[in-house]
């Protein structure tokens, strides 16, 4: 038999592989045992509780860990059906360490297993999901795995109707004025929980709702679009609908219903960051309304959402605070700082009230609850958080990504942005008299030789110039070699960093930095010229000013600049 590999298929966050060649219930057996072995056995954990998604594996699969678990003596209950966060509320609520089987939306061949700790704790590379897989790797390998001398017991639970009634505890929607909602749940578990939580279907009162379904029949094989919201094709009928139907809203859920996108009365897609600011403000309000110091209350984002969204944080008199990206980074930030709500560029929302995990279902119930307060259009109501053209996020091949990068770098200090590294490269231009801000950020891939671009700035033709010229380095000819970049020369210390090239003489300039140079005060394009004392400079063609080259630097210093 083919030796089956986890390292293949369990990555940072989850695992994610194709049935039945790298998941089958052998595999997911022994990792159901190693789960209890590393997590639910030293938490003290007598159970574990496992809920899984409509594809066609994942009873079998989820059943198989389960088998896992016991046969650590660890007891096992299953939720069957549920979307991910609806585990989390299990988790949270039983505090029990808890599986999602998911692949959330992959195409039907693939499954995945989402896993977490009492009270919904993310598990990942950092918090024993690497251990997890090393443990299992060894019993696979040996066909075996320790058995205890008294298995766990097996439970059956459903808890939908708790998990709905939970969610409508912290977001009151009796109040709305009638809205009519279009929901395309893509085949996916939005097709179970929004019933339940938005209907009556649990057994809850009816809301001034009006629900108008697209794809709610369970179907892991996905036969009408991908249940992947983030890609601009698979929600075309959800605009369309509700231009049909004239609709308040559109709300589209991904495959395990942990991610909610939205579109406006006029179909148009509603950027995440400006969910993300909107919901921000309605728990930075909840807070203050408690009682509490809005300068004490925390909101997490990462360093890819919209620059309005620390804007309209700071605006409520509350603190942002910046992460890197991916739930587990997220997570740890919140509860470090006690945030209270925490979103991400991809549709990922976290709240404190909810374990600090995501859930896509009470952001969307924030979204329907901040229209239904007012008479006006969700494109009105959201023209307040949506301040700044952005990119999307772009990505590139490359060969040679730490080089690729330094160029960017370079090139970006040369246009006098500040550059941090928390996440990637981020290159922040804070903007002034002459130029509109701009940033933009250039993250590695974890698994692949890709660089992710995102860029916004005050307007459109900044944007498309900032990106296109970010773009123009990442893929030109030599970022797609593997040849090492020429080193380049290092800032003078008394420098300014943020405004100081750290490149070559000018007459040994690279083309391609040679090319992208720009003038700091009008972004005009720089020649070679020769100064008062005979050394080099550079001199920008449209206003005129000199820049000094001190030590083969040029320094872009508009305020140490000279009129030629």
């Amino acid at each position: 038999m083919t030796r089956i590999d986890l390292s293949a298929f369990i990555k940072a966050y989850d695992v994610r592989g194709t049935v039945p060649d790298q998941l089958n219930p052998e595999v997911c057996r022994v990792l159901g045992a190693a789960f209890a072995e590393v997590v639910a056995i030293p938490e003290g954990a007598e159970q574990v509780v496992i809920g899984h998604d409509m594809r066609p594996s994942s009873p079998e699969l989820s059943r198989a860990f389960a088998e896992g678990v016991r046969d650590r003596g660890v007891g096992a209950i299953l939720i069957g059906l549920c979307s991910t966060d609806g585990l989390y509320h299990a988790s949270g609520m039983l505090n029990l360490p808890g599986a999602m089987f998911t692949a959330s939306h992959n195409p039907a061949q693939y499954n995945g297993i989402k896993l977490c700790r009492a009270g919904a704790r993310p598990v990942g590379q950092d918090s024993g999901l690497f251990q997890i897989k090393d443990v299992a790797q060894q019993w696979l390998d040996a066909a075996d795995h320790d058995v205890a001398t008294e298995r766990g017991g097996l439970e059956e639970r459903s808890t939908l109707a708790d998990y709905a009634a939970f969610l409508r505890s912290l977001v009151d929607l009796s109040g709305s004025r009638p809205l009519k909602v279009v929901v395309d749940a893509g085949n996916g578990m939005g097709g179970l929980t929004v019933p339940a939580v938005l209907g009556t279907a649990a057994g809850l009162a009816d809301l001034p709702l009006e629900i108008i379904p697209l794809y709610f029949e369970l179907d892991g094989t996905f036969p009408n679009h991908e249940a992947n919201p983030l890609d601009p094709a698979n929600i075309v009928d959800l605009q369309a609908a509700v231009l049909e139907h004239g609709a308040d809203l559109g709300l589209a859920f991904d495959g395990d219903a942990d991610r909610c996108f939205a579109v406006d009365e006029q179909g148009r897609a509603v950027s995440a960051s400006a969910i993300t600011g909107l919901v921000a403000t309605r728990e930075i309000a909840r807070e203050v309304a408690a009682g509490k110091n809005a300068a004490d209350v925390s909101i997490v984002h990462n360093v890819i959402t919209s620059a309005a969204v620390p804007e309209v944080i700071a605006e409520a008199g509350a603190t942002a605070v910046r992460t890197r990206v991916g739930h587990s980074f997220v997570k740890a930030t919140m509860a470090q700082h006690q945030a209270v709500f925490g979103g991400e560029h991809s549709a990922h929302y976290y709240f404190r009230d909810f374990w600090f995990a995501d859930t896509g279902m009470l952001a969307a119930m924030h979204v329907l609850a901040a229209l239904g307060e007012q008479q006006g259009t969700l494109s009105q109501l959201i023209g307040a958080f949506d301040r700044y053209p952005a990119s999307g996020e772009i990505n590139s091949t490359v060969a040679d990504v730490p080089a690729v990068t330094a160029r960017v770098k370079a090139w970006a200090q040369a246009q006098g942005a500040q550059i941090d590294e928390v996440d990637g490269l981020t290159a922040t231009f804070a903007g002034s008299d002459a130029a509109p801000m701009w940033w933009f950020n250039l993250r590695p891939s974890n698994t692949e030789p890709l660089l992710r671009l995102n860029a916004e700035a005050g307007d459109l033709a900044t944007m498309e110039r900032i990106r296109d010229a970010v773009l123009a380095i990442v893929r030109a000819p030599q970022a797609q070699t593997t040849e090492p970049a020429e080193a380049a020369a290092p800032v003078a210390a008394a420098a300014p960093a943020a405004a100081v090239a750290p490149v070559a003489a000018a007459a040994n300039l690279e083309p391609w930095l040679r090319e992208i140079l720009r003038c700091p005060a009008c972004r005009g394009d720089l020649r070679d010229a020769t100064g008062l004392n005979g050394a080099p400079e550079l001199v920008c063609t449209q206003c005129a000013l000199a820049y000094r080259i001190d030590d083969g630097i040029p320094v872009l210093l508009v305020d140490e600049a000279r009129q030629a």
